[in-house]
């Protein structure tokens, strides 16, 4: 599961606000504000959502590093030539 710290970080690597993330992951801005404002009192949305949003942030172009030992991250895939 990608992070909310990982989804801002993608959104900025694309220069995409919260807007341009709703539109391309077919959501409500009121549902991306929820999602990066979730705390630890559980998710404050469902994992459809989540879903949604990893995938329009990865066909923009975004990779999600996975906890290596150094921490989950994100970062542009490379292009091909």
């Amino acid at each position: 599961m990608i992070s909310i710290e990982q989804i801002r970080a993608a959104r900025g690597l694309l220069g995409w606000s919260q807007t341009e993330l709703a539109e391309a992951a077919g959501r409500s801005l009121p549902t991306i504000k929820r999602l990066e404002r979730e705390s630890d009192d559980g998710p404050a949305v469902s994992e459809d959502v989540r879903d949604a949003v990893r995938t329009a942030l990865e066909k923009a172009g975004v990779e999600f590093i996975p906890e290596n030992g150094g921490g989950a991250g994100v970062r542009m895939k490379k292009r091909k030539r």
